[in-house]
């Protein structure tokens, strides 16, 4: 069964171009039905019907938490069901397509009800506080501060900022070439803080965070290395309470604050779809519900 699977993961990634964090989840939420079948006495997919799939995510709706082992009434969110369906849906669409399996069982399966949350905005008064520079200009304090300005003056996704390389900053014109979702390219403008601040970490402080092994990423870590998701994130939370903003900042959270502000300063919201990388506009519409001023 797992070779199957590999088969469609080797599809996402070598002909739709997927992204790597698509390609981890839908590994991930496959792997579940794998195991979940194998214990079943399941072993070919061939001989899995659909009572089984609707079995295996009643399974998953009642099961107790991973994350929360000592409570059993916390159940599955209806958002990882969503996420489950989609990715056996896929994942049948597929194997329909190229012939390995003879009916799409999953095509029965109805997607539940995904309700949008209104993302999270800083205010004006936050961002400021979080873009003030700390009074000691080390390395990993330019990084930090070139990382806020640019994911909140182009709106970039965590793994954007992450993957951001040299041979994509163009500071001069004021733009950046950035490689989104889907390996999708798009060019994002750079405002004069954020050309500032990514200038002065360039040259006084990344060549200090430079390694002979250092690739041409451009954000580093105090060992010369590419940030982890996680370590970005924490130096982000770390700058947030530093800067004495007491919510729970996110990366994600500059991209919304960058989106929204546009917004209510009037921009037209077909020019932040193509901004924020959007593939619909009705991913970007959710913003004007959080404009309320506009």
């Amino acid at each position: 069964m797992q070779n199957l699977v590999e088969d469609f993961l080797q599809y996402l990634r070598h002909e739709r171009g997927q992204a790597e964090h698509t390609q981890k989840t839908y590994a991930l939420l496959l792997g579940k039905f794998v195991a979940w079948a194998e214990a079943q006495g399941l072993k070919d997919w061939r001989t899995v019907e659909l009572r089984h799939l609707i079995a295996f995510l009643e399974h998953e709706r009642n099961r107790p938490l991973a994350t929360a082992p000592d409570n059993p009434a916390r159940k599955l969110s209806t958002e990882s069901v969503y996420l489950e369906i989609a990715a056996l849906r896929a994942f049948y669409t597929f194997c329909e397509n190229e012939r390995l399996l003879p009916v799409n069982l999953a095509e029965n399966l109805s997607l539940p009800r995904r309700w949008k949350r209104l993302p999270k905005a800083l205010t004006d008064t936050e961002i400021k506080k979080l873009l003030v520079p700390p009074p000691q200009e080390t390395p990993a304090a330019l990084c930090d501060t070139a990382v806020l300005e640019v994911a909140y003056a182009s709106g970039l996704r965590l793994a954007e900022l992450r993957n951001l390389r040299l041979e994509q900053l163009h500071p001069e014109a004021g733009f950046l070439n950035v490689v989104g979702k889907g390996n999708k390219e798009r060019i994002v403008p750079v405002g004069r803080k954020a050309v500032d601040a990514l200038q002065r970490y360039l040259e006084a402080g990344r060549p200090k965070l430079v390694t002979p092994r250092s690739p041409a990423a451009v954000f580093l870590t105090k060992r010369g290395t590419p940030f982890a998701p996680v370590t970005l994130w924490l130096r982000i939370k770390k700058r947030a309470k530093l800067a004495g903003i007491a919510r729970n900042v996110t990366p994600h959270m500059l991209r919304h604050s960058f989106a929204t502000h546009l917004l209510e300063h009037g921009a037209d919201l077909r020019v932040i779809q193509e901004l924020l990388g959007h593939a619909n506009i009705s991913t970007t519409e959710v913003y004007t519900h959080v404009a309320n001023q506009r």
